[in-house]
């Protein structure tokens, strides 16, 4: 049993966890098989992050869910993720994104709004609704991939947005933590954001790293990357900055399983999955800029990606545990304990 220092020095170490994971909680369409269509699935798979020891949940703010019609704004279904995620003590690192069919330049969710004007406007709506319970937000996703944003531009376009979104967000909370969507494409799209004048429009650099843990021994180029990161921050006086990544992964499949292999080859299995937690989790999380690192996913998905991105997740569908589950808690336990 902790005394009352000690209990408060957990909570405190708790609360500088780098523990963080990617997880479409929002997702109760039939585009995603309604995963998170029961509450109690919902409810369930919360508990298990906190029992595993995430700290801060990466999640969409859905502009299209929010806003369906102009002017008419939705937070049911928000407000309800936001307070359970509250009431277990778990932080939102929330996306605002992608463009709502009205509002899109091609009547796509993938391209950029018509008018910036308009995404800004929902921005501020959401930004204002949770202030004091939700402190990081994050622009858009992935915008320098043609999969998230088209036309790609060199991120020109998108960087106008994250500065009008980062100035109307400070304006209503001025604590909140803007970070750029999450970089896809490597170090030199961290190098795009400098040349477009982003630098004083993000307080948190946000980068993507996926390798697959067959090909080689992962951690060195995911070290690489955040010192060439580091580099080019301090090359324009960005050096005090953090850096958070966002996504990062693996399928793990259960042996017997026969799926087509993810981008990056053959789909490791589930220990092969939980060795690679191990290692995030142990080694790279001492990296000296890195403070948060967000496992991508928390619960693998239903035939949404028909390859073994499906199997990214830390439980499985039926939210029974994977060895990547037990390898998580593990290294969360041995954070606690330094």
């Amino acid at each position: 049993m902790f005394s009352g220092c000690a209990f408060r020095q957990n909570e405190e170490a708790s609360m500088k966890s780098p523990f963080g994971v990617l997880e479409f909680l929002h997702w109760s369409h039939d585009w995603n098989k309604c995963k998170y269509c029961d509450k109690k699935d919902l409810e369930k798979s919360v508990k298990l992050m906190r029992e595993a020891g995430v700290g801060i949940v990466r999640m969409d703010f859905l502009w299209g869910d929010i806003e369906p019609q102009q002017g008419k704004f939705d937070f049911a279904k928000y407000d309800g993720i936001v307070s359970l995620l509250r009431k277990n003590k778990i932080e939102i690192l929330g996306i605002l994104n992608y463009s709502t069919d009205w509002a899109s330049s091609c009547g796509k969710w993938n391209c950029p709004p018509k008018d910036n004007a308009l995404f800004v406007n929902y921005a501020q709506k959401v930004v204002a609704r949770y202030k004091g319970k939700v402190k990081y937000w994050e622009v858009w996703n992935e915008p320098d991939s043609p999969t998230y944003w088209m036309p790609q531009d060199g991120l020109k376009s998108y960087c106008k947005l994250l500065k009008e979104v980062y100035i109307a967000a400070k304006k209503i909370d001025p604590k909140c933590k803007i970070l750029n969507g999450g970089l896809a494409e490597g170090p030199s799209r961290v190098n795009l954001l400098y040349d477009n004048g982003a630098r004083d429009y993000f307080d948190i650099l946000n980068i993507h790293i996926f390798e697959s843990p067959l090909n080689r021994n992962p951690l060195p180029a995911f070290k690489a990357y955040i010192k060439l990161a580091q580099k080019i921050m301090e090359r324009n006086g960005d050096e005090n900055k953090k850096i958070w990544i966002t996504e990062i992964g693996c399928p793990g499949v259960k042996k017997g399983i026969k799926v087509n292999n993810w981008w990056l080859g053959d789909n490791p299995d589930e220990a092969q999955q939980a060795e690679l937690v191990a290692q995030v989790y142990t080694e790279l999380i001492k990296e000296r800029s890195l403070e948060k690192v967000f496992w991508a996913f928390f619960r693998d998905c239903k035939g949404h990606w028909g390859t073994g991105v499906d199997y990214f997740g830390l439980v499985r569908w039926d939210l029974s545990k994977k060895p990547a589950f037990n390898a998580y808690k593990k290294c969360y336990k041995d954070f606690l304990k330094e």
